[in-house]
């Protein structure tokens, strides 16, 4: 399958249209604040630098998307599948990712800064000097997850799957633990 280039207007009217795959579509640099994709494929996507401000993604396939430095800040992505996506640099805040799978996603250096990230599947995700501060992790499964240099100052980890993950040099700073696994493991 070849990359095509699509504008936002086109990728509106195609998605109004009934039209739902989008996979390996090449949006880089697209403005799509407060568009609703939900429940789109767009699978492989080159979506670096876009602008997708309080976006309806939930339930959308991103997953092997490229969104480097992309800003999703209040952008809807619960449910939404974005294992093996590259977010890193990608601003996050205020994101609503309940329940999102992220499985081996790259989010390192994101700004996930209270984010909410409950019951997401983070495992073998790399979070290195990503900011968690004040993040809804509760129920997230970290599990050998890379969060070293992260700042999870004010985090709630309640119930949250740490084990094996990656915590050296980790600002853990009023960051909620109860019910957690506290086998931290660096």
């Amino acid at each position: 399958m070849e990359r095509y280039t699509m504008n936002p207007e086109e990728l509106k009217q195609r998605y109004e249209a009934g039209e739902r795959d989008f996979s390996i579509a090449d949006l880089r640099n697209a403005a799509l604040d407060g568009i609703d994709l939900s429940g789109a494929v767009l699978h492989g996507a080159m979506l670096e630098g876009a602008t997708l401000q309080r976006a309806n993604l939930s339930r959308a396939d991103l997953s092997g998307a490229t969104l480097s430095g992309a800003n999703l800040t209040q952008a809807d992505l619960s449910s939404a599948d974005l294992s093996d996506a590259i977010l890193d640099h990608a601003i996050l805040e205020g994101t609503l990712l309940e329940g999102a799978i992220l499985t081996q996603a790259d989010l390192k250096a994101a700004d996930l800064g209270q984010a909410d990230l409950s019951q997401a599947d983070l495992s073998e995700a790399d979070l290195t000097r990503a900011n968690l501060e004040a993040a809804d992790l509760s129920g997230a499964d970290l599990a050998t997850a890379d969060l070293h240099e992260a700042n999870l100052s004010q985090a709630s980890l309640e119930r949250a799957n740490l084990s094996r993950a990656r915590l050296d040099d980790t600002n853990l700073e009023g960051t909620i633990l109860e019910g957690g696994d506290s086998r931290l493991i660096s």
